[in-house]
């Protein structure tokens, strides 16, 4: 494993740490049988599990597929000698084309600009997801799904845990509960094994809630506290989790929260990002005790704490945004408590 520099200094540095597997999941690789499809591969996440699961691949000595599957082209990933197919989950058709794979990590879904075209939300979140667990019926599936289908919860409740029931505020996180009960729908019949991985909040330099908090910073803008506290963990490590929680799928499914071990505070954290940019902290509101916390407990007891701890990150971000580091451009919205994105 390479050692955790003091700062990233290049989007090549970036997405080198982004995509480097874990000793354990070499190992869990060498166990593992069949090949592997990532579906959704050319989002925010996509690039980075697929450039893992191929170098997890080629670690562990142990020969397997690894195809990447999205609506775009996605050439840089063809390079690293990932396959890539081209393919809309919403045309059945096209699916059905798809090879069959005993391993697929499903990441397809739609969040931001829900609000106003609520019916392509619920399309791509819920008919894509059929479409999917349809066709790959027999597999194995990791299904990225998020926090948001639990209620907001109190900071004294220390985060939702598995056992929490779901309570969606919102079109946005309903269509999410959609897309579980599409790959539910199967496993709940024994056609396939799942789980669901309900991920709070996946972050790196360029994207996420401590990005936003140091843009908002180094822009001079208030940062609002009224959501107060948030969990956070580094994509890298969601990544890593993702691939090996495929030994987990289960019929009926598994639910599986993905953050890292702290619910931190965003006033503390916005102090601290600060005094990396060397810029003035303003704030607006107070703290309302509420947010979308998710408690990890499960998954870190099985995986272990994620690799990259939170000061880290703020060290990491910060010193990103300082430097100009350029942005995916996609505000996370994680202040947001009612369910409107």
């Amino acid at each position: 494993m390479v050692r955790l520099p003091d700062r990233i200094e290049s989007e090549s540095q970036l997405g080198d740490l982004l995509s480097e597997p874990s000793p354990a999941l070499v190992e869990d690789f060498r166990q593992l049988t069949g090949d592997i499809a990532i579906v959704g591969a050319s989002g925010k996440v996509g690039p980075s599990l697929a450039q893992m699961a191929r170098r997890a691949v080629l670690e562990s000595g142990v020969p397997r597929r690894v195809i990447a599957v999205a609506r775009s082209l996605m050439p840089e990933l063809a390079v690293a000698g990932i396959e890539t197919i081209q393919c809309d989950l919403l045309d059945h058709r096209a699916v059905a084309e798809l090879p069959r794979v005993a391993n697929v990590v499903y990441l397809v879904g739609r969040k931001f600009g829900s609000t106003g075209s609520e019916s392509m939300t619920w399309g791509i979140n819920s008919i894509a997801a059929y479409h999917a667990a349809h066709h790959f019926q027999g597999s194995r599936i990791a299904a990225f799904s998020t926090g948001c289908v639990y209620p907001v919860m109190a900071l004294a409740s220390g985060g939702a845990t598995e056992a929490t029931p779901v309570a969606p505020v919102g079109e946005y996180a309903t269509s999410c509960v959609a897309r579980e009960r599409m790959f539910d729908y199967f496993a709940d019949q024994g056609k396939l094994a799942a789980v669901h991985l309900r991920l709070n909040y996946a972050v790196e330099c360029r994207y996420g809630v401590l990005h936003d908090l140091a843009t908002r910073i180094r822009n001079g803008e208030p940062v609002d506290l009224t959501t107060g506290y948030a969990n956070a963990i580094w994509q890298g490590d969601c990544c890593d989790q993702a691939l090996r929680s495929l030994a987990l799928a289960s019929s009926p499914a598994t639910i599986l929260n993905i953050t890292g071990p702290e619910t931190f505070s965003i006033r503390q954290v916005a102090l601290q990002l600060g005094e990396i940019l060397e810029r003035e902290v303003r704030f607006v509101g107070q703290e309302n005790g509420l947010g979308y916390l998710n408690n990890a407990s499960r998954a870190n007891g099985l995986f272990g704490n994620p690799r990259v701890p939170l000061a880290r990150l703020v060290q990491w971000v910060g010193h990103w945004v300082r430097q100009g580091g350029p942005s995916l451009g996609k505000p996370t919205h994680f202040e947001t408590q009612d369910g409107r994105y």
